[in-house]
């Protein structure tokens, strides 16, 4: 996490004159602060024209604000890992499928997306499916998180090629904190990025 280092190996590897890039050591429980910084760093002296990639980075918010400091693409195990636990990403946020009170609920996981999930089982069903032994919650939320994270990087890079991007990140972290209670180190990685965020 050392900055100093990272830009010492960032410009080793840029004079390789390699394909494309990644940034990696991240995701291993260091503060948000830290964690925004040297992604920052290392997109600041990598070459806009060839992809960046960043290892192990999947929370929405994380995704969003990488995005804005100039990261093309990403991998992580958190969409299988939370659906595992009963858990749903969605535009606000997370969906707990698992809490009692889908029991009853026979809407479907996420009202606006067009997954299969979402057309076909409703929020009961697999709150059932979760709560039994076996894996079949597991892995329809598996399909929904995994949709609905795909979907969030093609709307912001559809946002990109619009020219709209700083109104796409401003709507969408409206979503996740609605009372504008914006976590520090995402007002501040977006503010270096040169995104305000709504008050």
């Amino acid at each position: 996490l050392d900055i100093e280092l990272r830009k010492y190996c960032v410009r080793e590897l840029v004079r390789r004159d390699l394909p494309g890039y990644a940034v990696g050591g991240l995701s291993g429980g260091e503060k948000k602060d830290v964690f925004w910084r040297v992604v920052d760093v290392c997109t600041d002296e990598l070459p806009e024209d060839k992809p960046r990639y960043c290892m192990g980075v999947g929370y929405p918010v994380d995704l969003v604000v990488c995005v804005a400091l100039g990261v093309d693409m990403f991998d992580c195990v958190y969409p299988a890992r939370t659906a595992r636990f009963g858990t749903a990403i969605v535009n606000s946020g997370l969906l707990k499928v698992r809490n009692a009170e889908m029991a009853k609920d026979f809407r479907p996981i996420d009202e606006e997306c067009e997954c299969y999930v979402c057309k076909n089982y409703t929020r009961a069903y697999i709150h059932m499916q979760t709560s039994r032994e076996g894996t079949v919650g597991g892995q329809l939320l598996t399909l929904h998180n995994v949709y609905h994270l795909v979907n969030l990087m093609k709307r912001a890079r559809q946002a990109i090629l619009d020219g709209r991007f700083p109104k796409f990140v401003q709507n969408f972290m409206l979503k996740q904190f609605p009372d504008k209670q914006y976590p520090q180190w995402v007002s501040d990685a977006l503010t270096k990025a040169g995104i305000a965020l709504l008050r």
